[in-house]
């Protein structure tokens, strides 16, 4: 959905709620998850997704169409290209449309090898709670040496994730409920969930992977791509951590890195990362597109459909490309 008025480009301070550094430290005490589902957990909020979550999902599919939750991964350069994803043709087409005799043998088809950092501003990615540390220690009190150079992740690796995630999947479109997208530094607060919540007529449930709209890709479809290091990017604030375990929040998606730019708490860095990944086991979808899954919500004026994602079964990664589908 492109917003029909849009606001001048400025940088707006995330609001706080006069959380201090000290509050959001506190936060990882306050909020953690840690020896919840036993002290060989890996899986943190994803143990809320049970048999019967999966059934409540399914049976919201009426219309058999799935719509798409990613940015396509292309290799463009742009402003907010942290890093650029390779694409080196192994064999091409080209040429090929002439045999000659001697060639008739030879193979025909293209193949192609890919390379790219998934963290970052772009791609549309998961992040396991391996991604962050936090003194030391990730998600369940495990030392952040069991992420080598080596091995990369030893424990919490996205491996984990080899059956796929479907749950019942819910969007809050807080653009729409501002009738502008979200301004850079700007941070979606707990009051904005609640009103989103009351004017779509829904209500985020244990088990259930959260969606939040802040109309940002959009802004890059209609006025092209920022540096979020340079220009800063809105997503929900920390202040919502507490609103997050409180609703049973099994896995956070919005579309933008799932961190207000610039950072209101410098010296902590990402700090909702930090919360819910380390404290809470939350697991994160980071630079979703929600354009599409927010025009078909409306369309059909209901928020809540099977969201289904089937990370890259990569050994040992803090994370993987993903491609989550909401299935109406």
């Amino acid at each position: 959905m492109q917003i029909a008025t849009p606001v001048p480009s400025c940088i707006v301070p995330a609001m706080s709620h006069t959380l201090t550094e000290s509050d959001v430290v506190k936060m990882m005490d306050s909020l953690s998850n840690w020896g919840r589902w036993g002290a060989d957990d890996q899986l943190g909020t994803l143990n809320l997704i049970t048999p019967a979550k999966r059934l409540q999902a399914a049976r919201l599919v009426q219309d058999g169409v799935g719509v798409t939750c990613a940015r396509p991964i292309t290799t463009e350069i742009a402003a907010d290209t942290t890093f650029q994803p390779m694409r080196f043709m192994v064999d091409s087409g080209e040429g090929r449309d002439a045999c000659s005799p001697e060639r008739v043998l030879e193979r025909r088809g293209a193949s192609e090898f890919i390379g790219m950092v998934f963290h970052g501003y772009t791609i549309t990615h998961v992040d396991t709670p391996a991604h962050y540390f936090w003194n030391g220690r990730i998600y369940n009190g495990r030392s952040c040496n069991l992420i080598t150079s080596r091995e990369g992740a030893q424990v919490e690796s996205v491996e984990l994730l080899h059956d796929g995630v479907v749950s019942r999947g819910v969007l809050l479109d807080v653009a729409a409920l501002k009738g502008r997208w979200l301004e850079s530094g700007e941070g979606v607060m707990p009051e904005d969930l609640d009103a989103a919540e009351k004017a779509q007529g829904v209500r985020v449930e244990p088990g259930d992977i959260l969606l939040i709209r802040t109309g940002y890709y959009g802004r890059r479809l209609t006025q092209g791509p920022r540096s979020p290091l340079k220009d800063g990017s809105p997503a929900a604030h920390v202040a919502c951590a507490p609103w997050f375990r409180e609703r049973g929040v099994a896995m956070l998606g919005t579309d933008t890195h799932n961190d207000v730019s610039p950072l209101p708490y410098p010296r902590l860095g990402n700090a909702l990362h930090i919360v819910s990944l380390v404290a809470m086991g939350l697991w994160l979808i980071d630079n979703g597109n929600l354009e599409d899954l927010a025009a078909a919500c409306r369309s059909r004026g209901r928020w809540e459909f099977m969201l289904t994602l089937a990370p890259l079964r990569l050994q040992g990664t803090t994370g993987s490309p993903v491609n989550p589908i909401a299935l109406f």
